[in-house]
């Protein structure tokens, strides 16, 4: 029998990877999507009848049960991530991030999955004091994305203790890969420079580019959530980042070409850097695509 997974929000950029990976390994997959921010053609590739896609906005319909039946593993992806549109519409994100996660973690209780596993955010660290930073870091959120991040992990790790649900929260740092959303205005350093190089424009830099971030490649990412549902680990929360960091500038050095800077933003961190060893020590996985290669492999 053929393992049955559910991917939420697989028709994203880092869903639609993890969708690639499900399948090469044997998986029927079922992908449920809303197409907010996700794309048809992030999937289009895959001509097979083990790939179903269902459009559906999980936070308005709490009978996804029927699409839940017989399956082994749920990777929640939904949502919404960008900052600055969650300050001007809260509810928005609520709905969202954690509606929409109370009825995904509802239909895959009563179905009795095998592993649930959901993606959080390292934004619920908001502006730590330790570097590299561990899962034990006190929680500041600073923005309604962060909140509502954070608010559907502390639901899904509940049921995990109320219900005893073989759940894992992976919380993500700088993801980057193929299929990077590059046509938002807010979309993250790698989209807004891809974008920029398409359009032969210079590369906008914030502040003085010496800021770091920890940027992990989605193939890294999506083999972290393989090694992990061949585990018998549940009821844990893990860091997922490279657990290096690197600077805007060194990322733009990179790319090539003209660069001109832009004033900061408020609350943005200085540093980012994930503490990966409990991933590490709890399933030998360990990030493999250094940042040289990675851009690169965005390049072609």
């Amino acid at each position: 029998m053929k393992k049955k997974s559910i991917v939420t929000g697989g028709a994203g950029f880092i869903g639609s990877n993890l969708v690639d990976k499900l399948l090469k390994i044997g998986h029927k997959v079922i992908v449920l999507d809303n197409f907010v921010s996700g794309r048809r053609k992030n999937l289009s590739h895959h001509k097979t009848k083990n790939l179903e896609i269902v459009k559906i906005d999980i936070s308005k319909n709490n009978n996804l049960v029927k699409y839940f039946n017989n399956t082994d593993y749920v990777f929640h992806l939904a949502g919404l991530a960008e900052i600055i549109p969650s300050i001007k519409n809260p509810t928005k994100y609520y709905n969202n991030n954690v509606i929409g996660t109370l009825n995904v973690v509802e239909a895959a209780k009563k179905v009795k999955v095998k592993k649930f596993i959901y993606a959080a955010s390292s934004s619920c660290y908001g502006i730590p004091k330790k570097y590299p930073t561990s899962e034990n870091e006190k929680i500041s959120t600073q923005h309604p994305y962060g909140l509502t991040k954070f608010l559907g992990e502390e639901i899904v790790m509940s049921y995990a203790s109320i219900f005893k649900m073989p759940n894992i929260s992976f919380r993500f740092f700088n993801v980057y890969g193929p299929r990077l959303d590059t046509s938002s205005q807010y979309s993250a350093v790698f989209g807004k420079f891809l974008n920029q190089k398409a359009q032969n424009k210079p590369l906008t830099i914030v502040g003085n580019g010496k800021q770091t971030r920890d940027f992990i490649h989605v193939d890294d990412l999506t083999r972290a959530f393989v090694k992990l549902i061949n585990r018998r680990i549940v009821n844990k929360i893990y860091n997922l980042g490279s657990g290096k960091e690197t600077s805007i500038n060194k990322i733009a050095n990179l790319f090539g070409g003209k660069k001109i800077y832009i004033p900061r933003r408020p609350k943005e961190p200085n540093r980012s850097c994930a503490n990966i060893l409990k991933l590490k020590k709890d399933t030998g996985w360990k990030p493999l695509i250094n940042i040289e290669e990675g851009v690169e492999r965005l390049k072609q």
